[in-house]
């Protein structure tokens, strides 16, 4: 057994079997500085001569390597000073203007694009203006479509062969290795660059770790997981994650973005952007998801908000709440216009981030989810821990209570009762003032 000097007084007293668990305590203090020749009795003493031998080295070396950086960036500063400003930008987390100059418009399309795809449009609309935002996949960027294609993003990438090494590359591949690429992704924020990281959702369980130390750390970590739920079809239950959203709900600072279409992504993003000291797990479709008609719903702009009212009642008194987020959305918004056929009064509630929505003063909440209206029906393709917040105990819960399917993607939501038609038969029940049997009748 290796044995310790330093807190356990002289060596041969006790091996590191006794390193963990409790404090030195008093006796082992005073043992510690005996070994090292100080006064046993002295507490935050600092010995005689440390302090000067810090200045005379230590700081000596920093005073001046500091002094020469300031030099060298008063240079630096006078020949590009539009460059200075950028550093300086980047030091405070602050966004180049006109970073929003090129997003893209996406008009109404009942065929839509995957949340996926939309979302790559705008990462590289913003990255095109925002020379610190770069980043990329687990070996996925094709599939997560993080890749930054302008003319002169590039690949970060070390010499290979006659290949000259390209440090201005903005593409980093960093290969099957989750975890790894989120701690890179959190030392280069510590750096005051704007990094994302992405792969498929079920895959964050190889990287939690470094997620959770973004959080505690306070880091903007753009992390951006493809591929969200069942839907994604015949990868199956090995692909399909379930318990992996509410998990994130779970941990503290982080916030979760999962918007319902093309516009909801661009929204999101937005908010992303001016994200300062906290990162950001943006959850993305594999499938197509309708761009809604916002001539008729509401504004996307609610998604900075965390939740708002998409489609409500004529007189905007609903007998019943549909609540969901993303691909789910579109899901609800067709039972919706079901129920209105039948005169039915709903209200559709689009929640992409639960985090920002909590962070919403009372009375917005309110007129979001009205107290008085008891009767509500959530439905996401996930677990449906934590989704009580908001039904309470008597509300609906269309939510997976087991692992997917592997079968094309319509045929594992209709399996799972993720169809138009239980969502219209759940809003009915909570009406009625039947609670169905688990709040989740028609998962499988």
């Amino acid at each position: 057994m290796v044995q310790s000097h330093i807190g356990y007084g002289a060596p041969h007293k006790h091996d590191t079997s006794k390193a963990h668990g409790e404090p030195l305590g008093a006796e082992e203090v005073r043992l510690t500085k005996e070994f090292y020749g100080w006064d046993p009795d002295a507490d935050f003493k600092v010995p005689d001569g440390v302090v000067a031998h810090f200045r005379s080295h230590m700081g000596k070396r920093g005073d001046a390597a500091h002094a020469a950086w300031r030099k060298l960036f008063a240079a630096y500063r006078k020949q590009y000073p539009d460059l200075a400003e950028q550093i300086d930008q980047m030091q405070r987390r602050e966004v180049a203007p006109g970073w929003d100059a090129t997003l893209p418009a996406f008009s109404a399309d009942a065929k839509g694009l995957a949340t996926r795809e939309s979302s790559g449009q705008v990462l590289n609309a913003i990255a095109e203006h925002l020379p610190w935002l770069l980043g990329g996949a687990a070996d996925l960027s094709p599939s997560t479509k993080t890749n930054l294609e302008f003319d002169f993003a590039g690949n970060f990438q070390a010499p290979e062969g006659d290949q000259a090494v390209s440090y201005r590359g903005r593409n980093f591949h960093f290969g099957l290795r989750e975890h790894a690429m989120c701690a890179i992704g959190n030392g280069m924020s510590l750096s005051k660059l704007r990094p994302f990281v992405s792969s498929f959702l079920i895959f964050t369980d190889y990287c939690r770790a470094a997620l959770r130390l973004s959080s505690m750390m306070e880091l903007p970590l753009i992390s951006i997981w493809t591929h969200d739920s069942i839907s994604l079809g015949e990868d199956g239950p090995t692909h399909q994650p379930i318990e992996q959203l509410a998990s994130f709900r779970a941990m503290p600072g982080m916030i979760v973005l999962r918007p319902a279409d093309a516009n909801e992504v661009m929204e999101a993003w937005k908010v992303i952007i001016h994200l300062k000291d906290r990162p950001v797990c943006l959850v993305l479709t594999r499938q197509r998801v309708p761009t809604l008609d916002r001539s008729i719903y509401a504004n996307a702009g609610g998604v900075a908000r965390g939740a708002y009212v998409l489609a409500d009642a004529p007189d905007a008194r609903p007998d019943v709440l549909l609540l969901a987020t993303g691909s789910e959305v579109a899901l609800c918004v067709t039972g919706y216009e079901q129920l209105k056929a039948e005169g039915i009064k709903a209200r559709v509630v689009s929640m992409p981030s639960w985090e920002l929505f909590e962070s919403q003063p009372k009375e917005y909440r309110d007129t979001v989810l009205p107290p008085t209206i008891t009767a509500r029906v959530a439905v996401e393709e996930a677990s449906g821990f934590g989704w009580e917040r908001y039904t309470g105990f008597d509300g609906a819960i269309l939510a997976l209570h087991s692992f997917g399917l592997s079968a094309p993607s319509k045929v594992v939501a209709k399996h799972f009762g993720f169809e138009p038609a239980h969502v219209v038969a759940a809003a009915k029940a909570q009406i009625a003032g039947i609670q169905a049997p688990g709040s989740a009748a028609f998962t499988k």
